[in-house]
């Protein structure tokens, strides 16, 4: 009976319930039809490249052309919020999405002053509107209620704010708080200025009428407003209104950066889940050095492009990467990335060469090789000075990129094995016809920047090979490892590499700090095509390389006098401190001789004829020959009998009454004519005993220039202008006789042969005459 008179009693309260019941299943009906539909995320938001530091290095707008950066809360100044807040929402956190009393004052406002003066949306209404735009109409406004009270029925009010940070309309084609930040002002969102926050917090409710770069007097009046109104309700100090007041609102439109371009658009492909992909690169190491770049290239010639690469040899992380000179300039091919382009190496694989031939007991540091003219088969090398050195250490040969010393260590070591060790640890190359030659030391194949400068950080990082990583997310996973070399012989080669002078560079104050404790190699393809420079030290390895894109020719230009300044240019804009990098245990200092190459001490006295410092591993010390070249070098120790009363040269069967064993040790035959007379075989070796003149044990006769004398000084006749010529000829040898002029080899003659040589080129001339068993002599002579 009490709740029929309930219900009698309160008829109203039945029907509001009833109301009530029907309204929520109707939203419900209407939640489920009409879903909330929030945008994709990669649809949604333009994608961005940043820095390590979170700085965009490129953008790229979405699918309709917005420019719109993602950013969270946390993302985003304190100041912006607190201005954003109490100047649209004061009550946000608290309300529905709805808040009545603020549609209350809102509509009195509009009736009391007869037209618009505040609007009574809350940013949960506006975010509705957003996402959903609609007329101005009774029809649109309830579907934006119904909207906002769906949003606020399903998502966090962190959600619903960090949506409008990402989406309100900033003017143009820029939507979100962080896009209008870096678009105004250039600067993240997350180090705005009180006044800052205050702009960015009005600029949405006109964002034409108020957007700075095209009406800033009319943004700084707006931003007045929101200034005072923070004022007035005492969020922010009156002494920090009146300082944010003295900043003027300046007409400025920042267009997005570029400054990784073709990094960007390579590691966007990579991550194509991402809507901001972060990486590895310093910004402002990036910007300086394409700016270093930039200035560099006016001295090169037309249609010329570089590319510079910086790695972290403790992180393999890539903190520079630059691919052209000048992006999207045609006429410089600025759209080809050559950091990963592939070129010919010149002599940049040397290096590699000599290590791994250290690791196989091949030669020691200062192990004696020949710098003279060789052939193999139809292969004649010579050096890129065109002259020849004679004997020169290991060491010196790679300092001094020597070109025969290196051809003839491949040729021990084998190359295809050379080949497949690099292919190995990651530094693949492009043979013609996939069969490594001789050439591959010369720069006879392709590789790439990117490729090298990878494979020399192994010169700091004990022979490991790293995986370059060049995203952040990468530095979170284990490092991916190749082995090269061994930790003594990468240190022995960065060691010797440090040891090259620097060409000239605008840092002399640095170049003097750091000069000797740098190694670099530097290299040059045929014709002139490719100048390289890679060097490192215990924190960087760094690549240059500079060229035509589209493989013309650029004559004059290589890799000291051209890559060198500008690798020189950006270490002394990166390095400010150096390490030395740890000598391994097993690496000692040893003395040895020339010409057999071992220990000082070990030989007998009289062998040492010029002693060398050389590093040693494992205290194994190669000589200079092995068995399979002593027939072919003719050097090593020579034994003998020596006759006791004359002092000469006899066999073991000559009838003398007294002889006795001698040794001596010789040098490599073919290195004769650039060693002292006195300790050349003729000098050396006595002289044959006439008692045994008829016994097999003569050597074979030294080769000799004739008709010419070293040092001679030719000119034209007269006021002639026809050159000068002079007879190529010789006595002893064997066979066929090669002559070489300034390294290049021009002729041919027969045993006893002779042949005119026109004295066409002014200045010093080296003349080389060699013949089938490697006998050489050289003189040189000077044509003025």
């Amino acid at each position: 009976m009490a709740s029929r008179n309930w219900i009698k009693a309160r008829p109203f309260t039945l029907m509001l319930l009833i109301i009530l019941v029907f309204n929520c299943a109707g939203l419900k009906l209407l939640d489920v039809f009409y879903p909330l539909q929030l945008p994709e995320q990669q649809q949604q938001f333009a994608r961005v490249v940043v820095d390590q530091h979170n700085i965009p290095l490129r953008t790229f707008a979405d699918k309709d052309g917005i420019w719109r950066y993602p950013v969270t809360i946390d993302e985003v100044s304190p100041r912006y919020i607190q201005a954003l807040l109490n100047y649209e929402d004061r009550w946000f956190w608290y309300h529905p999405g709805v808040n009545p009393f603020s549609i209350l004052r809102a509509a009195k406002q509009n009736i009391v002053n007869g037209r618009i003066i505040s609007g009574g949306s809350t940013l949960s209404m506006q975010v509705s509107r957003i996402l959903y735009p609609h007329s101005r109409s009774l029809w649109g406004k309830t579907t934006q209620l119904l909207r906002t009270l769906q949003l606020e029925w399903h998502l966090e009010k962190r959600d619903i704010l960090e949506i409008y940070l990402n989406n309100a309309p900033f003017g143009g084609t820029i939507e979100g708080v962080q896009a209008a930040s870096y678009t105004y002002l250039n600067k993240s969102a997350k180090t705005l200025t009180h006044a800052e926050a205050a702009l960015l917090a009005v600029l949405p409710q006109a964002p034409t009428r108020y957007r700075p770069d095209l009406h800033n007097q009319a943004a700084q009046q707006a931003r007045n407003k929101v200034l005072k109104r923070m004022a007035d309700f005492g969020v922010w100090s009156q002494e920090t209104i009146e300082g944010a007041m003295l900043e003027q609102v300046f007409s400025y439109n920042f267009r997005p950066q570029q400054l990784a371009p073709l990094l960007s658009r390579r590691l966007l492909a990579r991550a194509m889940d991402q809507a901001v992909v972060k990486s590895t690169i310093d910004s402002d190491l990036q910007q300086g050095l394409a700016q270093a770049l930039a200035s560099y290239m006016t001295r090169l010639p037309q249609r010329s492009s570089g590319a510079i690469m910086v790695v972290d040899n403790h992180t393999s992380a890539v903190k520079a990467y630059i691919g052209t000179a000048d992006f999207a300039n045609s006429s410089r091919f600025g759209y080809v990335d050559m950091v990963q382009a592939t070129r010919s190496p010149g002599s940049t694989l040397k290096p590699f060469l000599y290590a791994l031939a250290l690791d196989e007991g091949l030669i020691h540091s200062h192990s004696l090789l020949a710098d003279v003219p060789r052939e193999w088969g139809d292969y004649r090398p010579s050096n890129f000075s065109g002259l020849f050195h004679g004997p020169v250490s290991a060491h010196d040969a790679l300092q001094r990129s020597l070109n025969i010393p290196a051809v003839d260590l491949l040729e021990r070591y084998g190359a295809n094995r050379f080949v497949a060790r690099l292919q190995n640890a990651g530094l693949a190359l492009t043979i013609p016809q996939d069969k490594p030659n001789l050439a591959v030391i010369l720069g006879g194949a392709g590789t790439s920047l990117e490729q090298l400068v990878q494979s020399y950080s192994a010169f700091a990082n004990q022979g490991q090979v790293t995986k370059l990583r060049f995203l952040q997310s990468e530095l979170q996973q284990p490092k991916v490892t190749r082995n090269l070399l061994s930790p003594a012989s990468a240190w022995i080669v960065q060691q010797t590499l440090s040891g090259i002078s620097r060409p000239d560079s605008i840092n002399t104050l640095a170049a003097t700090r750091i000069r000797d404790r740098f190694a670099w190699k530097t290299g040059t393809s045929y014709g002139f095509r490719d100048s390289w420079a890679i060097g490192l030290n215990q924190d960087y390895t760094i690549g240059v390389w500079l060229g035509r894109p589209d493989g013309t020719a650029m004559a004059g230009h290589y890799g000291r006098v051209t890559a060198g300044p500008l690798l020189f240019t950006v270490v002394d804009q990166l390095i400010h401190r150096f390490a030395e990098i740890e000598q391994p245990d097993n690496v000692t200092l040893e003395t040895i001789c020339w010409p057999l190459g071992t220990l000082a001490k070990d030989q007998p006295k009289g062998f040492c004829q010029r002693q060398q410092q050389a590093w040693i591993i494992d205290q194994v010390i190669p000589p200079t020959w092995h068995s399979a070249d002593v027939d072919a070098w003719q050097g090593g120790v020579f034994k003998f009998w020596l006759a006791a009363d004359s002092q000469q040269r006899v066999s073991m069967s000559c009838a003398v009454a007294q002889k006795v064993p001698k040794q001596v040790a010789l040098w490599p035959k073919i290195l004769e004519p650039w060693i002292s007379p006195s300790s050349r075989r003729e000098r050396v070796i006595p002289k044959l005993d006439p008692r045994c003149a008829n016994e097999a044990i003569a050597v074979s006769a030294t080769l000799k220039i004739t008709g010419v004398e070293a040092g001679s000084i030719y000119r034209s006749a007269g006021n002639s202008s026809q050159s000068a010529s002079i007879w190529l000829k010789s006595v002893g040898g064997s066979g066929e006789k090669h002559w070489y002029i300034n390294g290049q080899h021009r002729y041919t003659t027969s045993a006893n042969g002779k042949v005119e040589h026109v004295l066409s080129e002014v200045g010093q001339q080296q003349i080389i005459v060699q013949d089938q068993l490697g006998n050489t002599d050289v003189i040189s002579i000077m044509v003025q």
